[in-house]
Parts: structure tokens; C-alpha cells; sequence
């Protein structure tokens, strides 16, 4: 039980942490602004040449979650270039086309880079995170371009769990007890069912809603 609270207590928390990162606005020339402050310390003591090409002024403010993810991405993204070692110059560009942030990082090393290799693994998951689409153009030779977009607009919420999953009527009714924080006797003694029926329309819940544990299918459910 202990467990279930401070996992269900650790989702509400992360949730509510993101929800209020979205709803912070960023100029995107302010953004460009901290991911130059960012990669200074790799311009000042590297070997690597460094070219910002400046977003338009007017372009879409960044939603704070976009913003933050696009400037890790890019970092990212540079390391995983001068990793090669063969890399002396690095072109970072952003763009916004008022529904995207649309980002190009291109090197002029070696051109071996794809969008399988593994130092791009991060930057897959958190671009996959956010919706957005990456891609990689590389010429033996002539260098690579990690292309990135990014949507500014979150997807459309799903409605809630009874709403978007198959339930029954009786697996409503267990899952409404089991959001209220009820354990499996008390829905039992409740419905007037058995404790084990209890548990086999708890493990249908979990199966169907994808969740691990109790505290999970409870956030899918608020």
C-alpha cells in the first residue's frame, strides 16, 4: 500500500510539474539565446566551429517544455557530431513555421552518421516524447544533418479510461473503487462479489489500460 501511495503520489507530482512547464511561454529568440549560452563552453575550448543561424524574431513563442527538450536535443546532438572526431565546423539553425520548431544541426565530417546509430538514441526517445519527427541526410565526404521537428501545440487529450477502453459494466464499477483508493475486500464486501473476482477484473483493468500496478491505472483514471 505504501508503494501504490508514493507511486500514485510521484505521477500526480510529475503531471502537475509538466503541465505547468507547457503553460511557460519562451521567446524563440530567447531560447536560441540560452542554447548559445549552452554549447559556449564547447566553442571556447574546443577545437569545433560553431555557426548559429539565427530564428526569425517574429516566430512563435516555445511552449517551456518544447523549449527546454529542443535545447537538450541540440546539445545532444553536437556531442554525438564531435564524437566522430572528424568534425571541425557545425551549423545550428532553428526555424519555426507557426506550428513547429524546426531545427538542422549539420557537420562537415565524415557523412557516416545515420538515424540508427546510437549516440542518437537519446535524442529519438525525447523527440518521440514530444511527437516530433527526426531524420538524418548524410554524404560520405561531405558531412551529416540531424534534422529535427518539433510541434508546439500539444496532441488533443484522449478522454478519460472508461472512455477510451472497452469496459464492462461491473469492471466501471471495480475501477471507480479501485480510483478511491479502496483495497480488494472492501470492493468485494462492497459489490457483493468474491475477493477473487475482485482480483480477476482488476488484472482485465491492468491488461486493458496498459498499467503496471494499482497506483498507475488510478492516473489513468484521474
Amino acid at each position: 500500500m505504501a508503494i501504490d501511495i508514493a507511486a500514485s503520489a510521484m505521477v500526480e507530482i510529475r503531471t502537475e510539474t509538466d503541465h505547468q512547464r507547457s503553460l511557460l511561454l519562451e521567446p524563440v529568440v530567447g531560447a536560441f539565446a540560452r542554447l548559445r549560452s549552452d554549447l559556449r563552453p564547447l566553442v571556447r575550448f574546443g577545437d569545433l566551429d560553431v555557426q548559429f543561424v539565427e530564428p526569425p524574431a517574429t516566430g512563435r513563442a516555445l511552449p517551456g517544455e518544447v523549449a527546454h527538450a529542443a535545447r537538450a536535443i541540440v546539445r545532444s546532438a553536437v556531442l554525438a557530431l564531435v564524437d566522430t572526431g572528424d568534425a571541425r565546423r557545425v551549423r545550428i539553425q532553428w526555424d519555426c513555421d507557426g506550428l513547429n520548431l524546426l531545427m538542422s544541426i549539420r557537420d562537415d565530417g565524415a557523412g557516416a552518421l545515420t538515424v540508427r546509430d546510437d549516440s542518437l538514441r537519446p535524442i529519438a526517445e525525447r523527440v518521440t516524447a514530444l511527437d516530433g519527427s527526426l531524420s538524418v541526410a548524410s554524404t560520405p565526404g561531405w558531412g551529416s544533418d540531424v534534422a529535427v521537428s518539433l510541434p508546439l501545440d500539444p496532441p488533443a487529450e484522449s478522454g478519460t479510461l472508461d472512455e477510451t477502453v472497452a469496459l464492462s459494466g461491473r469492471e466501471r464499477e471495480v475501477l471507480r473503487l479501485v480510483a478511491s483508493g479502496a483495497r480488494n475486500r472492501a470492493i468485494a464486501d462492497s459489490l457483493g462479489i468474491s475477493e477473487n473476482t475482485v482480483k480477476f477484473h482488476v488484472s482485465n483493468l491492468l491488461r486493458k489500460a496498459g498499467a503496471r500496478t494499482r497506483a498507475e491505472l488510478t492516473a489513468l483514471t484521474r
